[in-house]
Order: C-alpha cells, then structure tokens, then sequence
C-alpha cells in the first residue's frame, strides 16, 4: 500500500486590505486615472498623463494606511486591472503594489523598487521614470561580451600557433638519448 499524496494548496482567494472597495475605487479612477487623497490628486495624475503620453496606460491608487501585509496591494491592483486593464499601482504609506498586463514583471519589479519613499508624488514619479527610461541595451551589451570572448581566444590561439608545435624555438627540448650510447658513471671517480 502506498502513501497517500500530500494536498497541494491552490491559490488563495483575493486578499483585499480592510475597508476598501474596488468598485469605489474604480469609479475614482475613471476621470483621472488616479484614486488618492485630494491634496495629491494634481500631481499624481501629472506623471499618469507622461506614463500615457509615453505609451503606459497606468492608473495610481494611494491609500491612506498600511494593510494587514504588503501582498494586499498586489491583490488590489490586479483586482483593478482584471477591471480596467493596463497597469496599476498602488501606494500605501510604508508599502508598494503593483499589477500590469502590458508591462513584464521584470520591469514593473524594477520601476516599483523606486516607489519606497512615503512620499506618494515621488513613488509615482519615480515609477513613472523607470517605466519610460529607456532600459540598458543588453542585446549589445550580449554580443560584444561574446566578441571580446572571441578576440581573446583567437589571441591566445595565434600565440600558442606563433610558438609551434612543442613550444617554440626558446622551450627546452626534451633528452632522447640513445640507449645503447649511455655510458654509466664509475662510482670510483667520485
């Protein structure tokens, strides 16, 4: 008889943070694109209007505390987006979410790195300029690595082919001494 297999959770059900409603803040959303408190509500959807002006369709929501554990903003926006689409952001005072369906989770980690100031002006214009940076060009970076890799083992080829076979004409050859021609030391004339 064998073992039985253990269970394997599946994923969990959305965790939302307390007292917030995605249909409020969806509706927030639809002028602006930002759901915010009132005093940064200009500059935030400042830098969401350069985000869409450089192709991300992003909307920012900050919330006024922290929730029980920082996943639930990752929760919240894409909650948001399986609404709305694009990208959301969302900003607590000590922690970062985000979600996207256009932008790699690569990037959007990245950009979201920035986003740890407190300062919800600042987190987004910071995660707006990572967003639309352009990003180092590893491609090139790539091919000239692997063509110094190549120089190099061309150079150390045409080195080695430089001294010939055994090393070259400075290298020590090895004694082949006829056997037969081998004469030995008499102790004596020690």
């Amino acid at each position: 008889m064998t073992a039985p297999l253990p269970r394997i959770p599946g994923p969990s059900a959305t965790d939302l943070p307390a007292g917030v409603s995605v249909e409020t803040i969806l509706a927030d959303l639809a002028d602006d694109h930002v759901s915010a408190p009132e005093q940064h509500v200009g500059d935030i959807a400042a830098q969401v209007q350069r985000a869409r002006d450089n192709g991300f369709d992003l909307s920012v929501v900050v919330l006024d505390a922290n929730p029980r554990i920082d996943t639930q903003l990752r929760d919240l926006a894409t909650e948001v987006v399986s609404e709305d689409g694009g990208t959301v952001l969302v900003l607590s005072p000590s922690w970062v979410g985000s979600f996207s369906d256009t932008v790699d989770r690569v990037d959007l980690e990245a950009a979201q790195d920035r986003t740890y100031t407190g300062n919800p002006v600042v987190s987004t214009t910071n995660f707006v300029d990572s967003l639309v940076e352009p990003s180092p060009p590893w491609t090139l970076m790539t091919l000239l690595l692997i063509a110094v890799v190549a120089v190099a083992g061309a150079a150390t080829w045409w080195a080695k082919f430089r001294r010939g076979p055994e090393g070259g004409p400075h290298a020590a050859a090895p004694h082949a001494e006829n056997p037969s021609t081998i004469v030995a030391e008499d102790p004596a004339d020690r």
